[in-house]
């Protein structure tokens, strides 16, 4: 093929490409990259999307209702820890989508909630709260700890502040799952929040959730969030790690050396 005629054929794939993007929805939930199509078993649809928002807001009402009063006190599982844990859930998978939404569009799909991240992370928080009603039926003084709540509280708050102003922050050049191939316009981001976390979305997670836990205080669920997330989160860094070396080089070794990622023992 002439050169003449590869220009004009890039040319025309540019102005589909144009045109494409001039004519798409405001409500389409389908990323220009087709490596980050999701997934997962949720159709991807503003009507998915629709639905599960009004679903997970309906949880968040709820769980701050029963948080403000506190149920009134008639009903022996109807507390503020419960309520607040409810309320956190929902906002966090809630959040994941519209600040996915608002800073990085191009791979906002359903996916974006979070809420198929694997059988592994429903059970967890399904075993969580069976202990906390478990242990608040037959041994309710265990629950009795104001302090540990909210302090619990805190966590879980500064965590989830954490990881969005971190996702914010980093506009397109975060995603929820990790890149292989470095893609035009991906930059290394090292001011801000990632002045001081190496990795803040992961750091905000991992305190986000142990948070709910000492809400809720479960030293069972505690304890298995704290080992399971930091094997995680050990890994995927590691793994993460290693492409931006290939990505970005010396610069991404340097920033390594000056900026930890303040989850315990993960360097």
């Amino acid at each position: 093929m002439s050169s003449a005629a590869e220009t004009e054929v890039d040319g025309f794939e540019q102005r589909l490409r144009q045109r494409a993007a001039a004519t798409s929805n405001p409500l389409n939930t389908v990323p220009r990259d087709a490596a980050y199509d999701p997934r997962g078993v949720i159709p991807n649809t503003p009507l998915s999307v629709s639905l599960i928002s009004f679903l997970l807001g309906s949880v968040f009402a709820s769980g701050l209702l029963l948080f403000i009063t506190n149920g009134y006190g008639k009903y022996w599982w109807s507390t503020y820890q419960l309520g607040f844990y409810l309320a956190a859930w929902a906002a966090f998978h809630w959040g994941e989508f519209a600040v996915t939404a608002g800073w990085n569009r191009e791979r906002c799909t359903v996916d974006s909630f979070l809420l198929t991240n694997g059988s592994l992370y429903h059970i967890a928080h399904s075993i969580a709260l069976l202990e906390y009603l478990v242990t608040l039926y037959l041994r309710p003084g265990w629950k009795q700890y104001p302090f540990v709540s909210l302090f619990g509280m805190i966590a879980t708050i500064a965590g989830q502040t954490l990881r969005s102003t971190a996702m914010i922050h980093a506009g397109t050049n975060f995603s929820h799952v990790l890149a292989y191939r470095k893609v035009e316009g991906h930059v290394l981001v090292t001011d801000g929040i990632y002045k001081w976390f190496r990795h803040p979305s992961y750091a905000g997670f991992f305190y986000w959730a142990l948070g709910t836990q000492l809400v809720l205080q479960n030293p069972v669920s505690l304890a298995f969030f704290a080992a399971v997330l930091w094997r995680f989160f050990n890994h995927r860094i590691r793994t993460e790690e290693t492409t931006l070396v290939r990505f970005f080089g010396d610069d991404y070794r340097k920033y390594k050396r000056t900026v930890g990622t303040m989850i315990p023992f993960i360097f």
